[in-house]
């Protein structure tokens, strides 16, 4: 019976956040090992989904789950924060021999002190495992070079954008896992870097200038001897001496081979690099634009301030508009977290009226804090399980939350900033989404995955938020200054 290791660590940071992400949120979201993982998991659309399928019918390997952690995206760790996890997967690794580990990182993990944190998990792994094969898999906005190619055996990353992939992504590495320890293959990598931070505004795989380069890359995997092809735009707010984009292959015994078909994705890459630069409209423009359109849900997203680009559900750009115009139809906003708004909400219970103030809690950087009377509506535990299709199955805890009516919007507040990004989230609320014309969301290009089907249209707009489309006015210290934007 041979012997595979399983952890994850998985956290995108925002190095540009006003908040730190603390161990706390871990145990709240992702913070389980043992049998206790393999039930947490067990029929999710996850990277470990994929672990407990191998468990299944894999019958002559025992799994075992070490630490498996992770976080919504925020800002960067503590030091000890990230140690103490660290910690606990080498204590699992160095507990037995292993014939093989599979780790599930994002990427783009940062730290108060470091910048690139995975790099040094990944040394301690290689330095407690010898010469084990090690397979890991990235999110697709990983910032990835050649220091985290040296101490892994294989890896790939998601190869969709919405993120729908993980499973498969994940089942791809055991695959190979598997086929390297029992010696029919000899996986060799390459990397290949672009010049440039791309920002994701317009990245998705569904459509436009990544939708291309990630077709060459998909054409790629099918030729003899091509083990994988990823790319990854990288995280454009992590600010790491290996941020910018990047193309990771995998081919079989044949490093030449890898290191030609990255160059080349990176040359597909680079010859569509202004297209991934957008103009977004202002949140009024965008309310003129949704407002105008006919029957069906319109979908308004405030990507600067979308919690899975490591946003704070703080800032108040878009909500302020939205009381200004006071929109004379059925109106949803989604969400700010404020757990002191919450917590007024619970105690004065439903029906209640509150004079708040709502966004600007955390830092007035973005903007002012919006006075407001807002009715209690609803109140919730924040429990739900994804319906998918990203993440579809796993189980997701907001703390308690509410659901206020503010000039005739309802607005959802939450005890803590995670992305409304599955239908669930809003049924949690009692929303009727047929019954909704106008849905303002903290969100990105994940939203799509779920909405796309359900909205009319769907508008992005620009406002002030740690995740804004303007990388040129973000105060980086370790991103290379000769990576576009950076350099112009």
């Amino acid at each position: 019976m041979k012997r595979l290791a399983v952890a994850r660590l998985w956290h995108e940071g925002n190095s540009f956040s006003p908040a730190l992400t603390r161990l706390s949120e871990f145990r709240q979201r992702e913070w389980v090992e043992g049998k206790a993982a393999r039930a947490f998991y067990d029929g999710t659309a996850t990277e470990i989904g994929a672990t407990v399928e191998f468990a299944g019918r894999a019958k002559d390997w025992q799994v075992t789950w070490l630490r498996c952690a992770g976080a919504p995206p925020g800002g960067p760790l503590p030091p000890e924060d990230y140690a103490e996890i660290r910690d606990d997967i080498l204590r699992g690794l160095a507990a037995r021999h292993w014939d093989a580990v599979y780790l599930s990182l994002h990427g783009a993990l940062v730290t108060t002190a470091d910048p690139a944190p995975e790099l040094d998990l990944l040394a301690a792994i290689r330095r407690t495992i010898g010469a084990t094969p090690l397979a890991v898999s990235f999110d697709l906005h990983a910032n990835l070079g050649a220091a985290h190619l040296a101490f892994i055996d294989m890896a790939a990353g998601y190869k969709t954008y919405p993120h729908t992939d993980m499973r498969e992504t994940a089942a791809h590495m055991l695959d190979l896992l598997v086929a390297t320890v029992e010696g029919r293959c000899r996986p060799r990598g390459a990397i290949a870097k672009l010049e440039a931070i791309l920002p994701s505004f317009n990245m998705r795989t569904t459509d436009g200038p990544m939708a291309e380069v990630a077709a060459l890359a998909r054409e790629w995997r099918t030729r003899p001897g091509v083990l994988d092809a990823s790319l990854f735009g990288g995280f454009a707010y992590g600010d790491s001496p290996h941020a910018g984009a990047s193309a990771l292959v995998h081919t079989d015994d044949d490093a030449a081979l890898a290191q030609r078909i990255a160059d080349e994705l990176i040359a597909a890459l680079a010859e569509r690099r202004d297209r991934f630069h957008v103009a977004l409209p202002s949140p009024e423009e965008g309310l003129d634009q949704a407002l105008s359109e006919g029957p069906g849900m319109i979908a308004l997203l405030d990507p600067a301030d979308n919690p899975l680009s490591g946003g704070i559900a703080d800032t108040p750009g878009l909500f302020r508009a939205l009381v200004d115009r006071r929109p004379a139809v059925p109106t949803v906003f989604a969400a700010f977290a404020d757990p002191d708004c919450v917590a007024a909400a619970h105690e004065a219970g439903v029906g209640a009226v509150l004079d708040r103030t709502l966004g600007g809690r955390l830092t007035a950087d973005f903007g002012a804090p919006v006075p407001v009377a807002a009715k209690v509506l609803r109140l919730t535990d924040g429990r739900f399980r994804n319906s998918g299709p990203m993440e579809a199955g796993l189980p997701v805890a907001l703390g308690r939350t509410a659901v206020l009516e503010i000039v005739g919007i309802q607005t959802i507040v939450t005890e803590s900033c995670q992305t409304p990004n599955d239908p669930a989230y809003f049924a949690l609320h009692g929303i009727d989404l047929a019954a909704t014309r106008l849905l303002c969301v903290k969100a990105k290009n994940h939203f799509r995955a779920a909405f796309a089907p359900l909205c009319r249209r769907i508008i992005d707009v620009a406002a002030p938020g740690p995740a804004a489309v303007d990388l040129t006015h973000l105060p980086f210290r370790f991103a290379p200054r000769r990576l576009h934007p950076l350099s112009a």
